[in-house]
């Protein structure tokens, strides 16, 4: 008998006995529209229980690790305590049931026996391994998985417990104790999920390695953190980690503690973004795309193979490379959409929910949960997509910068000076990237915003039928008026930039002859022409920034006008509001309202992108430098002749260039580009291993022959062949390229350092001497275009280079102009006829004492060759003295000569890193930086513009609720409505009821507001004038703030030009110009622009939030209690975020700079780069730069992001949370669904606000580094005196007297004294000429007479006047100086010389004529030609000469020369040095010598040595004496 009823026994009664359920059904997973207690229990609860132990089992055996021994973290702690709490829930519910003891107890006994038994063995698992290799990680990942496991459980244990009214029952304590606990377990799962994402590793050890296990989980060793620098970002991270961007916390711990300074701090790229990775990859869809092209012309027109680019659009490869990963973002983005849709669908349910008494909790709860999954995914996908579209657009801007780079390496040199100015190429790698780059972002925008459009007013369409289409055509109405603005917008911006870079363009040249500009006394007239270029730069911005205020205004007022007409017309229409109704539209009006907005800027920016991708293309167009074609390949019979050249005809034209006709037949050429010559008919052989000397007068085409043995000219005709052209050229131009880099880094260029090698080539290039009194030695840093080095430094510099490189041919175009006789010497005996012997050189030069020692001369005139022969054949031709006098000349030449101004002593010994390391601000902005901007927008205008806004925000919340105010009235009342259409009573039938329109439309037609009573008319006039009151306020806001950007835009640029024109010269001399030029260019534009934009947005985040939780807490007190913790979280990860957010975007925008600088260098200097075969060594370091502002850009960006993520999830704890309370408040009792509505439609957008306020938050701390930035150079830079001395005459100094009184003076404290004690007397009229070897003071004694640099002791009288008495303009305008180095702006040659207007034209004809210029200047186009970028038009030569022009026109009694004439032959220098004799004859001059004839008639001579004056006598008498060291350096070398 037993036996049978065990045989009857099977499983499926063993289940059925289990759950109580019926035999025939023993396992239902589903009863009464839920989850079966059997299928929960047994499969979501015992089954994944046991799963959690079976794995936790696993880990109980992992090894102790014995080297540990700082505590663990408290994550651990956490866990270990959560783990162990809900075993003790578990227990808890044991006693429960077994008290309750109801039917299917056993099935609770099991479920809760597995869970007890799972819980403890896990706990027992966290023990161990938190003292194992694990204790300073977050553990395997696996723990994760197991603790989500039972969770499903739970939730639904929770939810069947809310649908069984008896657990709510007070009556039955047990089964509410039950629910309790049911609840309470939710909590240490929570805590243990929050301690398992940030672990709180203990400050002392960071860094994120991945273990090469399994579960690759992040590991923080206890190693120090240094490393941070070599670890990979994201790569092997695993899926969580990048879900939630965990792999970032170390470095965001690093930069809370505030240890990110440099960029090698911040992790690596990961492999595939990497800079290299990229470009290779771009190269090869870039052949691929040539190869393709070249394949559909199917090659039947053959083309020249420097233009095959031409055939590949940009727009192609950028396509082809990163094309098919950038639309498959398009499936997250729809994916996105279509869950933000959810809200507002599950928001109208929910309130339908709350109006009906009695609906079930089921389904409320559906409706919170689904509000939980749609936000949750949303944030998710969106977030994903975000970072991906950034990772895209940061490869295509490598791609982009390294193309443009290439291509500036490449292209044919005539061609790019032609087309771009050196400006414009820069901006095509800054400006016009970026723009590209930002279109990445839009394109998707284009197709999503009407998708997303055409959803909201289909879905509107459901709600209130046709009355959403009023609405709607109010804001269609605004889309063309949009387009409208949009378009002036975009043609003020064109104009503003114009006027931006003109003025940038200006600025440049002015501090690039600031030195020049305060000897001529020039600065107001300079800052004169700035606030010119700066008031239309500023007219357009005020019309940008008014026609903003006016599309914010719009689109700001668009909501409120859109709700209102659409309710007056649903209720007009005979319709009733109910809540549900009102907040859906609210919340779908303000999706419909965004893509409505950003349309016309999406537009904008992708036709921004279009023009800026063809410019680009424009530049990439250019044809290359193609050296195959232009050199021959066929050898001469000689072997020994190394260059040859038969009938060459070359020109600085690029092939697509203009070719202007010849005038007459000279043979010079009219060119935009350079007013340069076309050299012609060359012939020219010239053996292997001999010295070539080039002369000819000022602008013969001397400079243009090298080029064209370069290659940087285009061959128009003729044959040049080189000898192993490919190894390259040793070039030491005519105007030294220096790098911004060591002197040693200078000289080495690139190649492996060999000391023999190198101490020989600074020896005999002279440089042994300077390099000794560098603080540094040959590592002291050298500032951009060797601003800290004098002349002939900078010419022995770039000539020790050309010299390193061991070339076979050496191109030196006049290095030896720029130095002094001795130091000549010394370079043709050691260098070129010394280290260089065995090598072919030719040398250009206006020394003609140095032509006897060539084996061939060559003498050039108009772009020609007239005659090529021996010296003794061509120098009769040059000579400027008869042949007799030949000796006599020659020992008048060996005259010393100092390099220029800035004498050394002045700048060599500025630390080696003079111009440093640019300073990274650190920490977080003073307040005086907001107080800065406060006051330059001016306190009253600043307190009018928070009013406004309050009183905006006000009226915007206050309208809302009048709306709920008025819904929750009509619920009450039961309005007049529901008598007029018994038939559409029911919100269920209105949503979908198009047809129920008919009747009500008719009673319209007779009485409009029939159906209208006087209280639905009281609360729509209340609602519409609150409504209107709103858009008032909006509008005043808006044009309130653009005035106050505007006003503050001008302060800050006037406070900035007026300091930096009052500074000192040291200051220019020890910062880099690029440093100085950021401030006017992108700091400016931040101010001007991006500032004011983001803070806009910042201000409106703030009150927008600030109303919103005022709302809430009034609408549902209870949300009051998870605000405040989740206020808290808020406030610390922003905390946590901001710091490395900051140091991140000064890393970036550090790093950034450098890659510009990089290619400007570049760019100046082409020319030697491409003849030393240099070009690739280059590529590389512009990767190398980019990638470091890479690394620190995506970390940027991924930094956004981690943020992004979190504050979603607060936002949908929100929301979810919202969605709880009101469920459960509506259980309990009755509740007033308007405010539940107003309350969920205000939550949804809650975490747009919150991200939007920290994103904009710490973008207007970024744009405000800006602001200190400019403010630290308005407050704190040293400024010259600006007094003046009223009671001076204006004649003085009528006599020329000059007298130094004891003056010393040092440059820095520490420094040797530049002049030590020099006291001496200049007559009225006297001329004297001043020479002395380098760094003994010559120069010095110049900057000290115009106060450039102050005396530390003892003065300098002018007419007895003591200097210091005299302002520095009064002083200044009162002396001339012909400076060394020519600086001319670019304008036209009348602008240079007389930038001030104050002479007429005959009078500057005349000045022009005494410099025999006339011709050149005819030829270029009179007085009113341009003279180009810095006087690119005229030779340096005729550089020199315009500017002995200037001093000509002005009145001064005192002239100073200091080496006017250096680059400038013979026969003109002899002319020249008359007419100074007779224009000056009454006037004091003092002049620094550098030809010694040019000082042996002076009055007096006096001779400087390390600052003292040795001797001040007439030549006559210094000559006489024996131990005279004038005379020595007159007969020195003797004959």
């Amino acid at each position: 008998m037993g036996r049978g009823v065990v045989a009857d026994f099977g499983p499926s009664e063993l289940i059925s006995g289990l759950c109580h359920t019926d035999t025939l059904d023993p396992f239902p997973v589903w009863r009464d529209g839920a989850i079966s207690p059997c299928f929960n229990q047994l499969v979501l609860g015992a089954l994944a229980h046991a799963v959690v132990a079976v794995f936790s089992a696993c880990y109980l055996s992992a090894q102790r690790c014995s080297l540990l021994r700082s505590s663990p973290p408290c994550g651990w702690g956490l866990r270990v305590a959560s783990a162990l709490l809900v075993a003790l829930f578990f227990v808890g519910d044991l006693v429960l049931v077994a008290l309750l003891h109801r039917g299917d107890m056993y099935l609770d006994v099991l479920a809760d026996g597995c869970a007890v038994l799972a819980w403890l063995v896990h706990f027992g698992a966290l023990l161990v391994l938190q003292r194992s290799i694990h204790r300073r990680t977050r553990g395997p990942s696996m723990l994760l998985l197991l603790v989500l496991l039972p969770i499903p459980n739970l939730v639904v244990t929770l939810l069947a417990y809310a649908q069984d009214t008896t657990y709510l029952d007070p009556v039955e304590p047990l089964r509410v104790a039950r629910l309790v606990l049911a609840a309470a377990r939710g909590l240490p799962f929570l805590v243990y999920l929050l301690a398992f994402a940030a672990p709180c590793v203990g400050e002392g050890s960071y860094t994120s390695m991945s273990v090469n296990d399994a579960d690759s989980s992040l590991l923080i060793p206890e190693s120090s953190y240094q490393d941070t620098g070599e670890m990979v970002a994201e790569d092997g991270s695993g899926c969580i980690s990048r879900m939630l961007y965990l792999w970032l916390n170390p470095l965001l711990r690093r930069g809370r503690r505030g240890e990110l300074e440099r960029p090698c701090d911040v992790y690596l790229l990961p492999r595939r973004l990497r800079t290299s990775a990229v470009r290779r990859h771009f190269l090869r869809c870039w052949e691929d795309c040539q190869q393709r092209a070249a394949t559909q012309r199917g090659n039947t027109t053959p083309r020249p193979a420097n233009r095959t680019v031409e055939e590949v659009g940009l727009l192609k490869v950028l396509h082809k490379a990163f094309g098919l990963r950038y639309y498959l973002l398009g499936v997250l983005k729809l994916a996105g959409n279509m869950l933000g849709f959810a809200g507002p669908l599950l928001l109208s349910s929910l309130v339908n929910y709350m109006e009906e008494e009695g609906a079930p909790v089921s389904r409320g709860a559906w409706c919170a949960t689904g509000l939980f999954f749609s936000t949750l995914f949303s944030a998710l996908i969106r977030n994903l997509f975000v970072f991906e579209v950034s990772k895209v657009s940061l490869s295509a801007r490598a791609a982009l910068v390294s193309a443009i780079y290439g291509k500036a390496l490449r292209v044919s040199g005539g061609g790019l000076a032609a087309r771009f100015t050196l400006g414009e190429v820069v901006n095509f790698m800054s400006t016009d990237t970026d723009r590209v780059v930002n279109f990445f972002n839009s394109f998707h925008e284009m197709w999503s915003l009407p998708f997303q459009l055409s959803i909201a007013l289909y879905l509107l369409y459901l709600q209130v039928g046709v009355a959403f289409l009023g609405g709607l055509g109010v804001a269609l109405l605004l889309v063309p008026l949009n387009k409208v603005l949009a378009s002036k917008i975009m043609e003020n911006n064109k104009h503003m930039l114009t006027h931006k870079d003109s003025r940038i363009k200006l600025m440049t040249e002015v501090l690039f002859g600031i030195r020049v500009i305060k000897f001529y006394n020039w600065e107001a007239y300079f800052a004169q022409k700035i606030a010119d270029c700066r008031r239309q730069e500023l007219s357009h911005l005020k019309a940008i920034k008014y026609l903003d205020a006016l599309c914010v205004y719009t689109w700001g007022a668009l909501p409120v006008v859109i709700s209102i007409i659409t309710f007056v017309t649903y209720v007009l229409l005979g319709h009733e509001l109910t809540a549900a109704k009102v907040f859906t539209t609210l919340a779908l009006v303000g999706m419909l309202i965004l893509p409505l907005n950003s349309f016309p800027w999406v537009l904008n920016g992708t036709l921004e992108a279009k023009v800026s991708l063809d410019r680009i293309q424009r530049f990439l167009k250019l044809p290359n430098q193609d050296l195959d074609a232009y050199f021959s390949h066929v050898a001469p019979e000689d072997p020994q002749d190394t260059i040859v050249m038969s009938q060459g005809t070359f020109s600085w034209q690029g092939p697509g260039g203009p070719d202007h006709p010849t005038e007459g037949d000279t043979g010079s050429v009219t060119e935009s580009t350079k007013g340069s010559l076309l050299l012609h008919s060359l012939n020219l052989t010239i053996t292997k291993g001999s010295l070539v000397v080039v002369v000819g007068k000022v602008g013969c085409g001397k400079s243009s022959l090298l080029a064209a043995i370069t290659g940087e000219l285009n061959r128009r005709g003729g044959v040049v062949y080189v000898q192993g052209r490919e190894d390259g050229f040793g070039l030491a131009a005519q105007e030294p390229w220096i790098q911004h880099a060591t002197v040693r880094d200078n000289i080495l260029f690139g190649k492996d350092y060999n000391s023999s090698l190198y101490q020989a080539v600074v020896e005999a290039c002279a440089l042994t001497d300077d390099i000794n009194i560098l603080p540094n030695g040959d590592r002291t840093e050298v500032g951009e275009n060797g601003v800290n080095l004098s002349g002939g430094q900078k010419a022995r510099l770039a000539l020790a280079r050309a010299v390193y490189m061991e070339k076979d041919i050496f191109l030196l175009d006049d290095p030896l102009a720029a130095v002094d006789t001795d130091v000549a010497h010394h370079l043709m005996e050691r260098c070129i006829m010394g280290i260089l012997r065995s090598k072919t050189r030719i040398l250009c030069t206006h020394r003609i004492e140095f032509v006897d020692k060539a084996d061939v001369v060559i003498l050039m005139d108009n772009g020609t060759i007239i005659k090529t022969g021996t010296p003794e054949e061509v120098l009769p031709l040059v000579e400027a003295v008869p042949k007799n006098r030949k000796n006599d000349s020659n020992a008048k030449e060996k005259g010393t000569k100092e390099e220029q101004g800035p004498s050394n002593e002045l700048f060599a010994e500025v630390e080696c890193s003079l111009s440093g390391e640019e300073q990274k601000a650190v920490g977080g902005l003073a307040w005086k930086v907001y107080h800065a901007y406060w006051r330059a927008v001016g306190g009253a205008l600043a307190v009018s513009i928070l009013l406004s806004l309050l009183l905006m925000q006000a009226s915007k919340n206050v309208s809302d609720w009048w709306l709920s105010h008025w819904i929750s009235n009509l619920k009450n009342n039961g309005s007049a409505q529901s008598v007029l259409m018994p038939a559409y009573s029911s919100p269920h039938l209105l949503l979908f009821s198009p047809g129920g329109l008919m009747y009500p439309v008719n009673i319209m037609e007779t009485t409009p507001f029939a159906n209208m009573t006087s209280e639905v008319k009281f609360y729509l006039t209340v609602y519409g004038s609150i409504a209107g009151a709103n858009t008032i306020f909006t509008a005043i806001r808006a044009f309130l703030f653009a005035y106050g950007g505007i006003r503050a835009a001008s302060v800050v640029h006037n406070r900035l030009l007026d300091t930096v024109l009052k500074a000192t010269v040291t200051f220019f001399d020890t910062t880099p110009l690029g440093r100085v030029l950021n401030r006017f260019s992108s700091d400016l534009y931040s101010v001007d622009d991006t500032l004011p934009f983001f803070l806009n947005i910042l201000l409106a985040n703030s009150f927008g939030l600030l109303g919103m939780l005022v709302v809430m807490s009034y609408g549902l007190p209870w949300v009051l209690v998870p605000l405040l913790p989740l206020g808290l979280l808020y406030h610390y990860t922003q905390r946590f975020y901001r710091h490395t957010s900051r140091d991140l975007k000064r890393l970036c925008s550090l790093t950034l700079s450098p890659v510009y600088s990089h290619f400007s260098e570049t760019l100046s200097g082409l020319g030697t780069i491409r003849a030393s075969s240099s070009a690739s060594r280059f590529e590389e370091e512009n990767e190398w730069r980019l990638e470091q502002n890479q690394r620190c850009l995506f970390l940027s960006n991924a930094a956004m992001q981690w943020l992004d993520i979190r504050l979603q999830m607060i936002g949908v704890v929100v929301v979810t949370g919202i969605g709880v309370i009101a469920v459960v408040q509506h259980q309990f009792q009755s509740i007033d669904p308007g405010l539940v509505g107003l309350s969920l439609s205000y939550a949804l957008s809650i975490t747009g606000l919150l991200s939007g306020l920290i994103f904009n938050f710490t973008q207007t701390e970024m744009q405000l580094v800006s602001v200190e930035r400019t403010e630290e150079y308005s407050t704190t830079l040293p400024t010259e005196p600006q007094h003046s001395n009223p009671q001076l005459p204006t004649s003085w100094p009528e006599q020329g007297l000059v007298e130094f009184r004891g003056a010393v003076l040092s440059y820095r404290e520490g420094l040797p004294n530049a002049l030590d004690g020099v006291s001496l007397v200049v007559r009225h009229g006297e001329k004297v000429g001043v020479v002395g070897r380098t760094g003994s003071g010559k120069s010095t004694l110049f900057l000290a007479l115009f106060r450039m640099v102050e005396l530390n002791q003892g003065q300098i009288l002018l007419d007895g006047v003591d200097t210091r008495q005299v302002g520095l303009a009064q002083l200044r305008s009162k002396l001339a100086i012909i400076p060394q180095d020519p600086f001319l702006f670019s304008g036209t040659v009348r602008e240079n010389l007389d930038p001030c207007g104050r002479h007429p034209d005959p009078q500057l004809l005349e000045a022009l004529e005494h410099c025999h210029l006339s011709p050149v200047i005819n030829r270029i186009g009179g007085l009113g030609a341009e003279v180009g970028e810095r006087g690119k038009s005229l030779s340096l030569g005729q550089r020199q000469l315009l500017c002995l022009a200037r001093a000509l026109l002005t009145e001064a009694n005192i002239l100073c020369i200091d080496e006017a004439t250096a680059s400038v032959d013979q026969k003109t220098d002899k002319l020249l040095q008359q007419t100074i004799r007779e224009k000056f004859q009454d006037k004091t001059v003092l002049t620094i010598a550098h030809r010694i004839n040019t000082i042996l008639d002076s009055d007096r001579v006096l001779v400087m040595h390390s600052g003292k004056v040795v001797e001040f006598d007439t030549p006559a008498d210094l000559c006489q004496r024996d131990d005279s060291i004038f005379s020595k350096l007159v007969g020195g070398r003797g004959e």
